[in-house]
């Protein structure tokens, strides 16, 4: 199955690069051009290997308008932003290798090619409760828990070539080849045994390195729906797409086809797409060649300035279909089915219904989403068989999840206040599954990836399944966000949030976030730990984080966060630890 699906996904992406070629000019050749009174001064490209500077001119129409052939062989005054390349490597001036100049052309086509290379250099310090399991690093102790700490040390570089033809200035490519290669070098060490790997002789830290094609798509342009350039067309390959406004549901570079365009001058947007998903390598997160047997579907539609001016508004339906599978990651743990409860491979069908919106109601800034979620699960491993004689092994799902945030724009700086809601299951044993879980999410929502409870993953103890696994809102008790399963049967969440940004200097931004949070419900926390009580107060997640570009340019960014979460009665009742727990980072990323 997996190969006939693999030899499938080939034939769509080499009959979509098909179209993809460049066409023969069918115009007759020009007649030659008659010499100008006053020819132009043409600039030598000294990167680029067609000789523009011999092209014929065009001929000046009056004494007030001259035509140009093109753009880039326009001279500017000279100035300091206009100065010659210093060479094939420079990407601060114009250059052929960062699509300045076109690298082949031929009548009315012109091609062009963008080379982009980033190091992403990141250390952290993650101070989350650490299970001892059955063999502590420190004999003698006999604790539930720990020493809390991880540390991280995580290396990743991607190069990517853009080959594409047409102006992209004011209308869309007419087509596109792209591909990314990814290398990723990890070191990870923890205060216990049996984090890294499930063998105790194993120790306490992990090296592992990864390389993995993390793009590759083709793209045409379909048609010109109007002078306006409202356009449709269809992209093909291992493609990045966020499904909404802020990631809460799907946002992942996978593989796929995708239709998507726009019309009426832009005022709508529209997305229809299909994923045949591709595994993901368990340290690095990046993509491997094999196929993951979840499938997702897609189809959105956006609205500019409804129903007011200013605000744009979304309604979108996304289908889940996730199969029975059997699976264990890289270093040795079991992550399909959730290692909880009655783990039998099952399988997932789910719809979600949704609309969102982003923009502004007069001064007040918009952005909120609200999101419904049926379908069934053959057999949820929390909830786990049928107790009674005649009852389905499986449960039926229905949750919900809403998320709204306000912010105000004060000359350097943005306050915010927002909410989010994901429902839990008050009742994990009836066959009705009300925990809201999301197929592949990365909110940037409540502080991102500066708060403590969104950027790290903090295991649930006594169990293999994680409490909220990193990159996600949701308390899913699922064992990992790549290669485990959407759980519906969890605790829920309530989150408020306040915090602004504030633009210190034009190199330097800084965020600051105060996140309160609390479970809808503990039912399922008691079931799965065996515990009496566990209240619904998780804590305040306190955070700073700062981006500063030392050159006013995406070239060099530095990126840096502190975050304190100060755990309330339920963490307590769980972890055995009621003090304050830390966590920092700081990441460097240099792109050409």
């Amino acid at each position: 199955m997996r190969r006939r699906r693999a030899a499938w996904w080939l034939a769509v992406l080499v009959l979509a690069a098909v179209p993809a070629r460049a066409q023969e000019s069918e115009e007759p050749a020009a007649a030659p051009v008659p010499e100008p009174e006053h020819r132009l001064t043409l600039r030598p490209l000294l990167v680029h290997p067609t000789p523009y500077a011999e092209a014929a001119e065009p001929e000046p129409l009056d004494d007030d308008f001259q035509a140009y052939t093109d753009r880039w062989r326009i001279v500017p005054p000279p100035t300091a932003l206009t100065e010659e390349s210093r060479g094939r490597w420079d990407p601060y001036h114009q250059n052929v290798l960062k699509g300045d100049f076109p690298v082949w052309t031929r009548g009315k086509h012109e091609v062009f090619l963008v080379l982009t290379g980033i190091s992403d250099t990141l250390a952290e310090y993650d101070g989350v409760p650490i299970p001892a399991g059955v063999s502590t690093d420190r004999p003698g102790e006999i604790g539930f828990f720990g020493r809390e700490g991880l540390g991280i040390a995580n290396q990743n570089v991607f190069v990517t070539a853009d080959l594409f033809e047409g102006d992209t200035a004011f209308r869309p490519i007419d087509w596109r080849v792209r591909a990314t290669v990814a290398g990723n070098f990890n070191n990870v060490w923890v205060s216990e045994n049996a984090v890294v790997r499930p063998d105790v002789r194993e120790g306490t830290s992990r090296s592992t390195g990864f390389g993995a094609l993390q793009e590759l798509f083709v793209e045409k342009k379909l048609a010109d729906l109007s002078p306006n350039f409202d356009f449709v067309s269809v992209r093909a390959g291992i493609q990045p797409f966020t499904s909404d406004f802020r990631g809460f549901v799907f946002s992942d570079t996978n593989l796929g086809v995708r239709l998507f365009g726009n019309y009426a001058s832009n005022r709508w947007q529209y997305n229809l797409a299909y994923f045949e998903r591709l595994e993901k390598e368990t340290n690095s997160g990046l993509n491997r060649f094999e196929l993951r047997d979840q499938q997702v579907a897609v189809a959105n539609l956006y609205r500019q300035d409804f129903p007011v001016l200013g605000l744009t508004s979304q309604v979108s339906l996304h289908y889940l279909r996730d199969e029975p599978t059997f699976k264990f990651d890289r270093n040795g743990f079991l992550v399909r089915p959730d290692p909880a409860g009655s783990f039998t491979p099952h399988e997932i069908e789910a719809f979600y219904l949704g609309v969102a919106a982003f923009g502004h109601l007069g001064r007040v800034n918009v952005d909120g989403a609200l999101y419904y979620v049926t379908g069934d699960d053959s057999l949820n491993p929390i909830a786990g068989p049928g107790r009674l004689p005649g009852v389905e092994d499986g449960v039926s799902i229905e949750a919900g999840m809403a998320a709204l945030e306000l912010s105000i724009d004060r000359n350097w700086y943005r306050p915010k206040i927002g909410l989010f809601y994901a429902t839990g299951d008050d009742d994990p044993t009836d066959r009705d599954a009300r925990g809201f879980d999301a197929i592949f999410d990365n909110p940037a929502f409540a502080g991102g990836g500066f708060s403590y409870w969104n950027r790290l993953g903090i295991r649930l103890g006594g169990t293999a399944v994680t409490l909220v696994n990193r990159g996600s809102l949701l308390p899913d008790l699922k064992s990992s966000k790549e290669e485990g399963q959407p759980n519906f049967v969890n605790p829920g969440l309530w989150l408020g949030t306040v915090g602004a940004d504030f633009e210190v200097t034009p190199k330097l931004r800084m965020v600051a976030t105060g996140n309160y949070l609390r479970f809808d419900t503990t039912e399922t926390l008691q079931l799965l730990l065996f515990q009496g009580e566990v209240d619904e107060e998780i804590g305040w997640d306190l955070s700073v984080g700062a981006r500063w570009r030392p050159y006013l340019n995406e070239n060099v960014v530095v990126l840096g966060g502190v975050a304190a979460f100060l755990p309330g009665d339920g963490f307590r009742d769980i972890y055995e630890d009621g003090s304050t727990l830390f966590a920092a980072f700081a990441d460097l990323v240099l792109t050409f």
